[in-house]
């Protein structure tokens, strides 16, 4: 049996001395194996725990989710959506108006290719190795907030920063409530593709209409 020194150990490497480590000038191939690594050691545990199978949640929480996603999209919507139209007007839907077979494939690479694997790593396998660690229910969706936002430090903006921070609050708190990858990755794409769909793609690291 794992001590907990063991995983405190596991979490530091894993999530803050990895995401730090990306800021280094070093050779993107050092970069690149120690996350694919990492990724691979993340899915063994999760498959070992079995917790890599497709499960869908107990329709009692599905009501529930979309009545509160609806909401808290309504008011993304709206801030994000006057962001936009003051700071880069000339963003505003920008891509979906002007190259909407780029927009096309970028939902489905967001959605399968980067919103899945981020949920496994931030909500499932940290709330399944970690949460164990931290009593206060609150303090451990903070900290998960700021080890998800620390992820996308290397992006260089503080904009990310914060609206991964944001992010994070929203998806561990679904998935302390649900503990359901499937619900948390649907809310996490949903807002993701707001976003680019809106207008902020190029501030926050999607291809751009040029």
């Amino acid at each position: 049996m794992q001590t907990n020194l063991y995983r405190g150990f596991e979490l530091f490497v894993l999530f803050i001395l990895l995401p730090i480590s990306f800021l280094l000038d070093y050779h993107v191939v050092f970069k690149i194996m120690p996350t694919i690594l990492g990724f691979i050691y993340i899915l063994f545990i999760l498959k070992r725990e079995g917790l890599l199978k497709l499960k869908l949640p107990d329709k009692s929480y599905w009501k529930p989710f979309w009545k509160e996603t609806v909401i808290k999209l309504a008011i993304i919507v709206i801030i994000t959506g006057l962001y936009v139209f003051f700071v880069a007007p000339d963003k505003l839907f920008s891509v979906l108006i002007k190259r909407p077979e780029l927009w096309v494939m970028i939902l489905f690479i967001y959605t399968f290719l980067s919103v899945w694997p981020q949920e496994i790593i931030y909500r499932t396998f940290f709330y399944e190795r970690y949460e164990g660690l931290i009593p206060n229910k609150w303090l451990f969706v903070f900290i998960n907030a700021i080890l998800f936002s620390l992820a996308h430090l290397f992006l260089g903006s503080f904009l990310v920063q914060l609206l991964t921070f944001i992010g994070g609050l929203l998806f561990a708190y679904t998935y302390q409530k649900t503990k359901s990858t499937t619900l948390v990755s649907v809310e996490h794409a949903i807002y993701g593709n707001w976003l680019f769909t809106v207008g902020m793609g190029e501030m926050l690291a999607f291809p751009g209409t040029e």
